[in-house]
C-alpha cells in the first residue's frame, strides 16, 4: 500500500527540478523587464515615429481656407533638410565646437583624475567635490550665470579687463563660439573626472609600488602605467563628450537671448526645435532628427571600429 504513492513521488521530482530551473534562467530577464520596457517606450518607439512623421507633409486646402491634409511626400523633407544650408552650417559648428570642446576637456579631467589619483593633493574630497559641482548646476543655470559674467554692462570680470585697457566682446559672431565652448568644458570637466578617477581607483595598487621600486616617477607611472590601464574609461568618456557636442542645445539657446550673434538654427538641435515649433513643420523637424541620429551614430562607431582596429594593432 506504501510502495505505490513512493514510486509516484519519486517519478515527479526530476520535473519539479526542471520546473525550478527553468524559474531560474527567467531571473535575470524579470529584473532587465523594466529597462526593457522603458527603452522600447522612450527610444526606439519616438525614432519608428520620428521616421514615420518625416515621410509625410501637411498641406493646405482651398488656399488656405479648406483646412490641412496630410499627404505622403517620401524622402522630401530629407532633401530639403540637406539643401538647408543653414541646418549643413550648424554641423560645421558643432564640429568645430567639438574639435576644440573634447580634447581640451578630456585634458582637464584627466590630468585633475591623475592628480587626485596621486599622493601630491590634500583635502582630495573637498576639491574633487569643487571641481565636480559645475556637473550638479543645470546647463540652463550654467548658461544664464556665464552669460551674465559675458555682458560689459554688469560683469564684473569684463569690468576689470576694461579697466586694464582690455575691451573683449565674448558675445561677438567670431568669439560666441568659444564662449560657449568654454561653459561646456566648465560643466562637464567635473562628471568626466569622476568617471576616470574611479578607473583609477580600481588599479592595483601593488604595480605603482612594484614600478616606484623600480625607480620610475609619478609622471613615468601616470604615462605608461595609469593612462593604458584606464583607456576604455577615456574612450567612454570620449564618446559621451562626442555625442553631447552633436546634441548642443542648452547653453547656445540660453544665451541666443542675449546677443544677436546666435541664430534660431545655430546648431542642429537648435534647427529641429525651430523647425518644429517656429516654422510648425513637425515633419521636417522629424526628419532633420533622424539625419543628426545618423550622423551621431556614424561618427560613435567610427570612433569605436578605429578603438578596435588600434587594440588588435597593439595586440599583433
Amino acid at each position: 500500500m506504501t510502495t505505490v504513492p513512493r514510486l509516484v513521488e519519486g517519478a515527479q521530482r526530476p520535473r519539479r527540478r526542471k520546473n525550478a530551473a527553468g524559474g531560474k534562467r527567467l531571473v535575470p530577464y524579470l529584473f532587465i523587464a523594466p529597462f526593457l520596457v522603458l527603452f522600447a517606450v522612450f527610444l526606439v518607439t519616438p525614432i519608428f515615429v520620428a521616421l514615420w512623421n518625416s515621410l509625410f507633409s501637411a498641406q493646405s486646402l482651398g488656399l488656405g481656407f479648406g483646412g490641412v491634409q496630410t499627404v505622403f511626400v517620401g524622402l522630401d523633407n530629407f532633401i530639403r533638410a540637406f539643401v538647408d544650408s543653414d541646418f549643413i552650417a550648424s554641423f560645421g559648428r558643432v564640429l568645430l565646437y567639438g574639435l576644440v570642446q573634447v580634447p581640451v576637456m578630456m585634458i582637464f579631467a584627466t590630468a585633475l583624475a591623475m592628480l587626485f589619483d596621486s599622493a601630491l593633493v590634500r583635502g582630495k574630497r573637498f576639491f574633487q567635490f569643487a571641481v565636480f559641482l559645475p556637473y550638479a548646476i543645470p546647463g540652463v543655470i550654467a548658461a544664464l550665470l556665464w552669460g551674465f559674467l559675458y555682458q560689459p554692462a554688469v560683469s564684473p570680470l569684463l569690468q576689470g579687463l576694461q579697466n586694464l585697457g582690455i575691451s573683449p566682446d565674448l558675445l561677438a559672431p567670431g568669439t560666441v563660439l568659444w564662449s560657449i565652448t568654454n561653459v561646456s568644458i566648465w560643466s562637464y570637466t567635473g562628471i568626466n573626472m569622476i568617471i576616470l578617477f574611479s578607473a583609477l581607483q580600481a588599479i592595483p595598487r601593488e604595480m605603482f609600488e612594484a614600478a616606484r621600486l623600480d625607480g620610475a616617477g609619478e609622471l613615468r607611472i601616470a604615462i605608461s602605467i595609469k593612462l593604458p590601464m584606464i583607456a576604455p574609461a577615456v574612450m567612454l568618456t570620449i564618446l559621451s563628450s562626442i555625442i553631447g557636442t552633436l546634441q548642443l542645445f542648452n547653453e547656445p539657446q540660453v544665451l541666443k537671448s542675449v546677443t544677436s550673434s546666435i541664430s534660431s538654427d545655430y546648431t542642429p538641435n537648435m534647427a529641429i526645435y525651430a523647425a518644429s515649433t517656429l516654422g510648425k513643420d513637425s515633419h521636417l523637424g522629424s526628419a532633420m532628427a533622424i539625419i543628426l541620429g545618423v550622423v551621431t551614430l556614424l561618427i560613435s562607431v567610427v570612433l569605436l571600429k578605429s578603438r578596435s582596429d588600434s587594440k588588435e594593432g597593439v595586440g599583433d
